[in-house]
C-alpha cells in the first residue's frame, strides 16, 4: 500500500541527512585546512638563534639573538649609519666635520653621546673628557703619531683641552676655541651596543647579546635558556692578545651593559718606560695608576663604557669614592698592591653578577 505522507517524510529525511553529511564533510575539510595553515604558519614563525659578526670602528663585533628571521642587513645598515655619525676615522662623519669646523647639524646619536659625555665628565671632575683627543694623539694612541713628548707640548695643548670648552646649542656644536677636537672612542663602542640592542628590540627580539670591541649589551637568555655570561680576562703584560685566561665570569639575567677597560695590552715602551693609553686630561700625561682592569655593569653599555675608562685614570682610592657615590653602576677591578701582587676588589652590588663568587660565598658560609 502506497503511503504518500510516509514517502515524502522519508525523502525529506534522506535529503536532510545527505545535506548534513555534505556540510559535515565540508566542515571537516575546512578544519583540516585551517589546521594545516596553522601548523605551517607556526613552522615559518618559529624563532631561532642567529649570529652576526663583522667590523665597525676598526674593531670586531659579535651579535647573537633569537628571532623569526636573520637581521644581518638591518644590523649592517644601522652600523653604517652610526659610522657616519661618530667615527672620527671617517672623514665624512659628523664628528669629523665638527673637528674640522665644518658647518654641520648633529644627529640624535651624536647628541645622546655628547650629553652623556659631559654628564660623566662633571661626575668625574674632568677625568673623563672627550676633548682630550689632542693629548691622545700627542702620546701616539690616536689618529697621529708623535716621536717625543715634552712638557712644553703638553702645556700648549692643555690650553684648548677641557669639556667646558665645547657646547651643544640646538643641533650644532659650539667651541670656545676652534682647535678643540673630540674623540668619543671611550664611550662610542658601548653606545653602539645600545643602538643595536634598540634595533633588535624594535624587531621584536627579546633575547640577545651585542658585543662590540669587548663592550656588551645583553638581555634575556642564550640558546640554552641560561642567562648570558661573559668573561673578564686576567691582565697579562703583553700586547698580542693571544693570552685570554679568564679571571672572572659576569652574568646578566636582565637587560644591562658591561664594559671593561685595561692598560695591560694597549701601551708602548719608549726609552725603557711604559706608556699606557689612558690619558689623564687634567695633567696631560698617561695615567700611571694601580688599576690594571676595570669592569663596570650599568643599565646601559654607554654608561658602563665611560665609567670603566674613567676608573682606569683615577686609581683605587678615588675609584672607591666615585664608585659608591654613582648610582646605577657596579664595578669589579683588578689592581696591583704596594708590593706588586695582583688583587681583586668589587662593589657590594656586583656580587649579584658574579655567579662563581656567589657559589664560593655559599660554600664559605653554609
Amino acid at each position: 500500500m502506497y503511503d504518500e505522507n510516509f514517502n515524502s517524510q522519508t525523502i525529506i529525511f534522506h535529503t536532510f541527512a545527505k545535506n548534513r553529511k555534505i556540510r559535515m564533510t565540508k566542515l571537516v575539510a575546512f578544519t583540516a585546512a585551517v589546521g594545516i595553515v596553522f601548523i605551517l604558519t607556526g613552522c615559518f614563525n618559529k624563532k631561532e638563534y642567529f649570529e652576526d659578526s663583522g667590523t665597525v670602528f676598526h674593531t670586531l663585533y659579535h651579535i647573537k639573538y633569537e628571532s623569526h628571521e636573520l637581521l644581518t642587513e638591518k644590523i649592517d645598515a644601522e652600523l653604517q649609519q652610526f659610522n657616519l655619525s661618530l667615527n672620527p676615522f671617517n672623514p665624512n662623519s659628523i664628528i669629523s666635520k665638527v673637528n674640522n669646523n665644518e658647518p654641520v647639524e648633529v644627529d640624535p646619536w651624536f647628541k645622546e653621546v655628547f650629553t652623556k659625555s659631559l654628564e660623566v665628565s662633571a661626575a668625574t671632575d674632568g677625568v673623563f673628557d672627550i676633548t682630550c683627543a689632542p693629548m691622545v694623539n700627542l702620546w701616539g694612541f690616536g689618529f697621529n703619531k708623535m716621536d717625543s713628548v715634552t712638557p712644553q707640548m703638553i702645556d700648549s695643548i692643555k690650553s684648548f683641552v677641557g669639556y667646558q670648552k665645547i657646547h651643544l646649542e640646538g643641533s650644532r656644536i659650539v667651541k670656545d676655541d676652534p682647535r678643540v677636537i673630540i674623540n668619543c672612542s671611550a664611550i662610542a663602542k658601548g653606545y653602539a651596543c645600545d643602538v643595536i640592542a634598540r634595533l633588535l628590540e624594535k624587531e621584536g627580539v627579546e633575547n640577545y647579546m651585542v658585543e662590540i670591541g669587548g663592550e656588551v649589551t645583553m638581555k634575556g637568555v642564550n640558546a640554552q635558556g641560561d642567562c648570558w655570561r661573559i668573561g673578564i680576562n686576567k691582565p697579562e703584560d703583553e700586547t698580542t692578545g693571544m693570552k685570554n685566561e679568564v679571571e672572572e665570569v659576569v652574568q646578566l639575567c636582565k637587560k644591562g651593559g658591561v664594559a671593561t677597560s685595561g692598560n695591560y695590552r694597549n701601551y708602548y715602551i719608549k726609552d725603557g718606560k711604559k706608556y699606557a693609553h689612558t690619558i689623564d686630561p687634567r695633567t696631560g700625561y698617561p695615567a700611571q695608576q694601580d688599576i690594571l682592569s676595570a669592569t663596570v655593569v650599568a643599565d646601559d653599555c654607554m654608561t658602563a663604557d665611560a665609567y670603566a675608562t674613567s676608573f682606569m685614570a683615577v686609581g683605587t682610592k678615588a675609584m672607591r669614592k666615585r664608585g659608591t657615590k654613582t648610582k646605577g653602576i657596579e664595578y669589579f677591578i683588578i689592581y696591583t698592591d704596594s708590593i706588586g701582587n695582583q688583587q681583586i676588589e668589587y662593589s657590594k652590588g656586583m656580587i649579584s653578577f658574579l655567579p662563581n663568587r656567589q657559589q664560593l660565598a655559599i660554600l664559605e658560609n653554609p
